[in-house]
């Protein structure tokens, strides 16, 4: 009983440390709809997993990879507007997974777990995706901090002095890419981009630069994250959505504070 406790908190603490500074990004640039459109992608990297019989974490890391990648295209050719094409990619690649899923002969796939995930179900070769895959995201981020901030700000200001917009736009989106497919373990498809968003948008009442407000969106995560999983246990609710709610108290209590104490 203890092992799957601690296993459930190393790894939902691992995916909000991770979390933290990509979705203080998702929160400034405002690529909350573009998290939900690659997190719906993420069933469709199940179905494709159990078809070619790989590892569902690498399968879906590929398929969100590939449709950030998709996006990153179709967004040059200006065919649609952005929120429609985003509308489009995310309803139709959850649809994809579902008839796929559906159409799969002789696997039986429990959906509600990839939908609102399960965290106490994770075992120890989940911790190695999860860790590994954490440590080269924070590395990369901690890399391009600098010129990830500048796009942030200013664009085309930022183009103006030597940094290749491009290159950056499509690094933090196969970043987010990569957070949203080892996440979808803890809080499943429909609520990753809650991780994401939720503890950043707590962190920003309280930070005062754009570092403090990445490492206090970790933090918070992590709060959030034991506080759900210990909600889970004495309630009996669902681990994902008890995370998510947990965030969601931390935020509102944040944003009750008086002004005096914000970023004090």
């Amino acid at each position: 009983m203890a092992e799957f406790l601690l296993l459930a908190l190393a790894g939902g603490i691992g995916i909000a440390a991770i979390a933290g500074p990509l979705g203080a990004f998702v929160v400034w640039r405002r690529m909350a709809y573009f998290g939900d459109t690659l997190a719906h992608s993420a069933l469709l990297g199940v179905a494709l997993g159990f078809l070619f019989d790989i590892n569902l974490n690498l399968a879906v890391v590929a398929c969100c990879v590939l449709l950030a990648l998709l996006l990153v295209s179709l967004q040059r050719q200006h065919l649609v507007a952005t929120d429609t094409l985003l509308g489009i990619m995310a309803h139709s690649s959850l649809s994809l997974g579902l008839v796929a899923i559906a159409l799969l002969d002789n696997v039986r796939i429990d959906l509600m777990e990839y939908l609102f995930g399960d965290l106490l179900a994770i075992a120890p070769d989940d911790l190695y995706w999860i860790y590994g895959g954490g440590v080269l995201v924070l590395l990369l981020v901690w890399r391009l901090w600098d010129q990830l901030l500048a796009i942030t700000i200013n664009e085309e200001l930022a183009q103006v002095e030597g940094v290749n917009t491009l290159r950056v736009r499509l690094a933090l989106m196969l970043l987010i890419a990569t957070v949203i497919a080892v996440a979808m373990k803890l809080v499943g498809i429909l609520l990753i981009t809650s991780l994401l968003i939720i503890p950043a948008a707590a962190a920003r009442r309280l930070a005062r630069t754009p570092e403090q407000m990445a490492v206090l969106a970790s933090l918070l995560g992590m709060l959030a994250v034991a506080g759900g999983i210990t909600a889970s246990w004495f309630w009996d609710t669902p681990a994902g959505p008890s995370v998510v709610v947990a965030a969601l108290v931390e935020f509102l209590l944040l944003y009750t504070l008086p002004p005096a104490l914000r970023r004090a």
